[in-house]
């Protein structure tokens, strides 16, 4: 089951309450907050603030999409218990985290091995607040391939890692489809928009490309598909983004149900 939902990053420059009222519009179920632009680390009175006008929009909080980067702190325990504590006052049921700073191909096996055992220490402290950890999907990270990221997961090697995915523009269709396949029950959310030659295009467009994407998704599990990257940034493509996608997961739907 796929819940429709957007992230809030979409557009960092309006206030919540905007994004609250343009997903009751488009008839979304959830969001991904952004923590360098709706909640900051270690606001938790915000974030309680925030968790109640979601709740109270008859919506639900899909996960806390931090900034922290492994690799990138010098005492990333303190750095990273912030996130956790807004993520914890937000209610969130995940944290997105990025993996490291450099592309995988850069990373030696000593750098690695240390990135993946701070992996470990992130994953354990959002365990101890109840929440899960996904990274971010994404080139120029321990994620931009599907042997890297596996890697990653399988060396850091705590249950409480996992990751998002997004059809990064670094990886083929063939590529892409292999990753959903590798990693299974291990992706949480998936964050859903179509970019043709780099340039963000309609969701419409990619309806055949996310058709098949979501063909390698086990349904089964409750996951949310968050609309991001809105073509001009307008607000009336996003609400067409959104029908394109209820029309999405209305046929992903319909073919379950006849298998």
């Amino acid at each position: 089951m796929i819940i429709p939902g957007m992230v809030s990053a979409t557009f960092r420059n309006l206030p919540a309450e905007r994004i609250i009222a343009l997903c009751r519009q488009a008839k979304l179920k959830g969001v991904e907050w952004s923590e360098n632009a709706h909640v900051f680390p270690g606001d938790t009175q915000k974030a309680e603030q925030l968790f109640e006008k979601t709740r109270d929009a008859g919506l639900f909080v899909a996960a806390y999409g931090s900034y922290y980067r492994l690799g990138e702190n010098e005492d990333p325990k303190e750095v990273f218990i912030k996130s956790a504590e807004s993520a914890a006052a937000l209610k969130a049921p995940v944290i997105r985290i990025w993996a490291g700073t450099r592309p995988s191909a850069a990373v030696d096996e000593k750098e690695f091995r240390r990135l993946a055992e701070e992996a470990w220490d992130v994953a354990q402290i959002a365990s101890d607040y109840g929440i899960k950890v996904a990274f971010e999907w994404h080139k120029d990270t321990l994620t931009d391939t599907n042997q890297s990221a596996a890697r990653l997961l399988h060396t850091a090697d705590h249950k409480n890692l996992y990751c998002l995915w997004q059809p990064t523009v670094a990886l083929t269709m063939e590529e892409r489809l292999s990753g959903l396949d590798l990693l299974r029950d291990r992706i949480l959310n998936f964050h859903i928009y179509y970019w043709k030659q780099g340039e963000k295009r309609p969701l419409e467009e990619g309806r055949s490309k996310w058709l098949q994407y979501l063909a390698h998704t086990d349904h089964r599990i409750p996951r949310y598909g968050l609309l991001e990257f809105v073509k001009n940034g307008t607000e009336e493509q996003f609400l067409e983004d959104a029908r394109a996608l209820h029309q999405i997961l209305g046929e992903i739907q319909q073919e379950s149900g006849e298998e």
